[in-house]
């Protein structure tokens, strides 16, 4: 990933009309973002390069070791269908430049590795197969290849000849790499749903070398051939180009946080998508220890659908090419929650009313749904509901809910003020045995 997050103004997408080719998107709410590569060998986070200084001739031991033989695209995509995933982005290229494809237009590839295949084809029949819509995330960065420029991320940076090494690195020949890169990627696999370009930071200057965006990587030419080639394309906002109407925004991608209202563009209501990890490192991380509960887990989800966005959660498989076992548990939670409540996210959006403390909303229709974060004693209280619903039930197993009546003045049972225009649901004093229990309330037409 980026490692940067963006400016939740600048995370924007979609402030355009909904397309019939990409509606899809707001329906599903749910996908897989899966990071694999040379850095899954490693095991201590996808910018260990970075972070080490490896240079890239040291870093070639992970080149000439990488086989993942447990590569399974089948297993990995039967586990996403079972989560409750509907589409699915895959690192095609990472900052360090390696790539799971037979690229015509370098070396560094699977195929060169002894693992010697070719990991997309598989990853996107298998994909399809389960009925989960395919993408491609794409690095703009390559600390690998020659002609990019050194800069105050890439792992020379401190490398006392890095001035000297830039005056034959030219970045436009990059940005031709690139385009023939994304070029292959969009016509060598069928239909493409979702292409992730990550990042721009043209204002990171380091020791008088300068960050990079849209006149580095030329995003105007790169965005212009990706919907030439793939005109329904969903393409995320880090590209570093300007929000008028020449670009509208296809996908904002805050990351690592839920933002704390719906992104806008202009003003304007835009798609957007939450990108997430399972712990703290979004390549395989051997060590790492701040693994998210099932609550969080769930919470995560709900927050984002709540306020009309997606969420994009992140495996990062072991060198060997299999998801570990914490993965795997994280991806269960999230099945089994989805199998019982998915009809309160699959198509399901923002509402217009109110969520009480403790609470949010999502809302399909007439079908609001009441995700109870934190479960109270007895009664959640709904200002603006007042008369109008006509049934409510725990979503997880249908089992009725009783709420007080709305006209009463008072309610002797609680002796509170109960008002005309608030809804006073009866809960169980225990807490079903549900990570996030949601009730169902089926409003009068």
């Amino acid at each position: 990933m980026g490692g940067l997050i963006l400016d939740s103004a600048r995370s924007l997408a979609g402030g355009q009309a909904v397309t019939p080719g990409k509606a899809w998107f707001e329906n599903d709410r749910f996908g897989m973002f899966i990071h694999f590569g040379l850095y899954s060998l490693g095991a201590r986070h996808e910018w260990l390069q970075h972070r080490e200084e490896i240079a890239p001739d040291l870093y070639a031991k992970y080149f000439e070791n990488f086989d993942p033989d447990l590569y399974d695209p089948r297993e990995w995509a039967r586990r996403a269908r079972e989560a409750g995933m509907k589409y699915v982005v895959l690192t095609a290229k990472h900052h360090e430049g390696f790539c799971l494809w037979d690229s015509k237009f370098t070396d560094y590839k699977a195929t060169n590795t002894p693992y010697g295949k070719d990991l997309l084809k598989p990853y996107v029949e298998a994909f399809r197969a389960e009925g989960l819509k395919v993408g491609f995330y794409y690095s703009l960065i390559d600390w690998h290849h020659p002609q990019f420029p050194i800069d105050g991320i890439h792992p020379l940076r401190n490398h006392p000849d890095a001035l000297e090494m830039n005056k034959s690195r030219d970045v436009r020949h990059y940005a031709q790499y690139m385009r023939d890169q994304v070029t292959e990627l969009l016509t060598e696999f069928g239909d493409i749903s979702v292409i992730w370009f990550d990042f721009s930071y043209p204002k990171r200057e380091y020791r008088g070398m300068p960050g990079k965006g849209r006149l580095d990587w030329e995003s105007e030419e790169l965005i212009g051939l990706v919907r030439k080639l793939q005109p329904d394309i969903i393409v995320g906002d880090r590209l570093d180009l300007p929000t008028d109407g020449n670009f509208p925004k296809d996908l904002a991608t805050p990351e690592q946080y839920t933002p704390r209202i719906a992104p806008t563009a202009n003003g304007k209501p835009v798609r957007w998508e939450v990108c997430h990890t399972f712990s703290g490192s979004w390549g395989y991380h051997r060590d790492e220890q701040s693994w998210k509960d099932a609550p969080q887990l769930i919470n995560i989800l709900i927050d984002a659908v709540s306020l009309g966005g997606n969420l994009l959660m992140n495996v990062g498989p072991t060198a060997r090419g299999a998801f570990d076992k914490r993965a795997i548990t994280a991806l269960e939670t999230y099945g089994e929650w989805l199998r019982l409540n998915g009809r309160a996210i699959y198509g399901a959006g923002p509402s217009s009313f109110v969520a009480p403390s403790g609470t949010r909303f999502t809302q399909r229709g007439n079908r609001l749904y009441v995700h109870v974060q934190n479960w109270p004693f007895r009664h959640i209280h709904i200002e603006g509901l007042g008369g109008k619903v006509k049934y409510a039930q725990l979503l997880h197993d249908a089992s009725e809910i009783h709420w007080l009546d709305p006209e009463a003045e008072v309610d002797s049972n609680i002796g509170v003020a109960v008002g005309h225009n608030i809804l006073t649901l009866e809960l169980p004093v225990l807490k079903p045995d549900v990570v996030v229990p949601v009730v169902e309330l089926i409003l009068k037409d």
